[in-house]
């Protein structure tokens, strides 16, 4: 009778296990389109978004979620992965503006290479956090989504008001929220709540990504030399 019990409870863990494996596999194949799409993007003009920058961040943004939906619509087939794939790679042309900034700057790639290194170091501590201690970090879903939407908000509000000042706090808040989603996310595949590798991968990718970002913005407002 135990046999039976624990049989089933074995399944699970080792389930949850090979979604977890396939889940980091695939983030780390993410990384390639998105390497050479920022590539492109750096090698690009964006004039026009200095002509129209809310127009312009609101049709990225548009861009990003329609993709967002392929995927989404995708996630049980070959071509869920064909989608994220190509989703990681437009996300990494979408790079180009703030890496054409940074690299304007004199210590520009030693920002990026640095705000690359806390991505990273953030990334695998907190993962290594939620899979080793197997603490259930789902209570946190409905506070950071309440602080994405409200995050969300701001963004778009400080597109119209260009405060220097708000910029830095909707970025060292961004910081803190999707450090914290990488919690919840990892801790989500580790306790079963999210089965699907695909759709795992780009919520661990959009994490990373937008923990990026904010990073090198604060590094660049704090770091950067002008010359």
């Amino acid at each position: 009778m135990e046999y039976q019990t624990a049989a089933p409870i074995s399944t699970v863990v080792t389930e949850q296990n090979k979604v977890l494996r396939n889940t980091y596999m695939m983030l780390a194949l993410t990384m390639i389109p998105t390497v050479i799409g920022a590539f492109v993007g750096m090698s690009m003009s964006f004039a026009f978004m200095a002509q129209s920058p809310i127009m312009s961040a609101l049709l990225m943004f548009g861009a990003m979620m329609g993709m967002m939906f392929a995927v989404t619509a995708l996630r049980n087939s070959v071509w869920g992965v064909v989608a994220l794939l190509g989703f990681t790679f437009v996300a990494g042309v979408f790079l180009g503006p703030i890496l054409q900034v940074a690299l304007h700057l004199k210590n520009g790639a030693q920002l990026i290479g640095m705000a690359a290194g806390g991505t990273g170091i953030i990334f695998f501590s907190l993962a290594t956090l939620a899979t080793v201690t197997k603490k259930d970090f789902s209570f946190m879903g409905k506070f950071l989504f309440i602080g994405l939407i409200l995050l969300i908000i701001a963004s778009l509000a400080n597109m119209f008001f260009q405060i220097p000042a708000l910029s830095l706090t909707i970025s060292s808040i961004a910081v803190l929220i999707f450090s914290a989603y990488i919690l919840f996310d990892v801790s989500r595949i580790v306790h079963g709540g999210e089965t699907n590798y695909v759709m795992a991968t780009l919520g661990l990718f959009l994490n990373i990504y937008n923990l990026f970002i904010n990073l090198l913005s604060l590094l660049m407002a704090f770091s950067g030399e002008r010359d």
